[in-house]
C-alpha cells in the first residue's frame, strides 16, 4: 500500500494540483487586496462615500450583513474576469502555435548531391 501511495504522489498530475492550490492561493490573495484596497474604494467615492461592508440590516436581534454578500459578488466576478483573460491569452497563444506552418525541413545531404549529380548530367 505504501509503495502504491508513493507511485500516486509520483504522478505528475498530484504534483500539478498541489502547484496549481498554492498559485490559487496566493492569487486570491492577490485579487482580494486589488478589490478591497483599490477597486471597492473607487466604487465606494463614485456612489457617494458608501462603503459595502458596513451595509446590514437588523431583523429582530439578528444583523443580515448583506454588504458582505455584495462584496464577495464582486470579488467573484473580477476574479472569473481575470481568469477568463488568462484563458483567453492562453488559447489565443495556443491557436498561433498550431497555426504557424513549420518550416519544411530541407532534404539530406545525399539528396542534395544526387539532385546536382542528376543537372550536372542534363546539361
Amino acid at each position: 500500500m505504501a509503495r502504491e501511495f508513493r507511485e500516486f504522489l509520483n504522478r505528475g498530475n498530484v504534483i500539478d494540483l498541489a502547484v496549481a492550490v498554492i498559485l490559487g492561493a496566493a492569487f486570491t490573495a492577490i485579487i482580494n487586496s486589488l478589490v478591497n484596497d483599490i477597486i471597492m474604494p473607487i466604487i465606494g467615492v463614485l456612489l457617494g462615500g458608501l462603503d459595502f461592508a458596513t451595509l446590514s440590516v437588523q431583523v429582530g436581534e439578528a444583523v443580515i450583513a448583506y454588504g458582505n454578500f455584495i462584496q464577495a459578488i464582486i470579488n467573484f466576478v473580477i476574479i472569473a474576469f481575470v481568469i477568463f483573460m488568462i484563458v483567453r491569452y492562453y488559447n489565443r497563444l495556443a491557436r498561433q502555435k498550431e497555426t504557424a506552418p513549420a518550416a519544411p525541413p530541407s532534404p539530406p545531404e545525399d539528396v542534395l548531391l544526387l539532385r546536382e549529380i542528376r543537372d550536372l548530367l542534363k546539361k
